[in-house]
């Protein structure tokens, strides 16, 4: 999923006009092709290519003082330093995105948004709920402004605030967080992956709170919103199924574990 959206931004300029107003970059990186080549990297598996392929990119917007175009990698970055569990490279890459939206006076805009989530959400990964919260607050004063109902980004930040928040034992704002995003994601197409992977954070929380809780029927919801039939096989659900695997298999679900394992290797395999 792009976190970006690349009509925010301009298409390579020819290095030859001469005319181009001197507050404009000299080169604008295509954060649209560089998104879809990091999501084809991804659906491959490939952690090592797609680290190569923003590196190179980001030294391409810098040298061409292409700011915009940074930050949209930068959040990238955050994301791909977070999955891969890469601490320190996702903190500085959250510094210089908080940075560059400084920078460039955008802190009103949708875009903003996105970069408080991705930084709130390197701060949750890493352990730091307390410092995340903050960060998710100021994305929800925007989006619950900006962005329509059947915005998926909305549900995307419920859900990761309610994360936040059980990490603090705030457990009852975080259900009703839970709850708001299954409600925002049920007016979503095609959300089904996301629907799931809620049942399955809400799940853990009532498990947590009650380990005699009866939560089956939030598993096989979750079990069926998964093998939706219309969903796509790619690389964001492989990704989606290798990552709900584990907590199938901590409930004892082993065979819809291995079912969720088996169809991710076969989509990364390319079979």
């Amino acid at each position: 999923m792009s976190i970006l959206s690349k009509e925010d931004y301009e298409e390579p300029q020819c290095l030859l006009d001469m005319n181009r107003d001197a507050q404009r970059p000299s080169f604008s990186v295509p954060v649209g092709r560089i998104v879809e080549k990091l999501d084809e990297y991804l659906s491959h598996d490939d952690w090592a290519g797609a680290g190569r392929h923003l590196a190179y990119w980001l030294a391409e917007a810098k040298a061409g003082g292409d700011r915009r175009g940074e930050l949209s990698i930068r959040n990238e970055m955050m994301g791909y330093f977070r999955k891969s569990g890469k601490e320190a490279e996702a903190r500085a890459s959250m510094a210089e995105a908080l940075r560059l939206l400084e920078e460039l006076g955008m802190t009103g805009n949708i875009i903003a948004g996105t970069t408080w989530v991705n930084a709130a959400t390197v701060c949750k990964t890493f352990g730091h709920a307390d410092e995340a919260l903050p960060y998710f607050e100021l994305a929800r004063a925007l989006y619950e402004k900006e962005l329509p109902e059947t915005d998926g980004r909305l549900g995307g930040l419920y859900n990761n605030m309610a994360l936040a928040l059980a990490d603090l034992g705030r457990y009852g704002e975080a259900e009703s967080y839970y709850r708001k995003t299954l409600e925002t994601m049920k007016k979503v197409p095609g959300s089904e992956l996301e629907q799931a992977v809620t049942w399955l954070n809400l799940a853990d929380l009532v498990h947590e709170q009650d380990e005699d809780a009866d939560i089956n029927g939030m598993l096989e919801t979750a079990e069926a919103l998964l093998k939706t039939e219309s969903l796509p096989r790619n690389g964001y659900y492989a990704y989606v199924c290798r990552t709900c695997a584990p907590g199938f298999d901590y409930y004892g679900w082993f065979m819809t574990a291995k079912e969720l394992r088996e169809a991710a290797e076969k989509i990364y395999a390319g079979t």
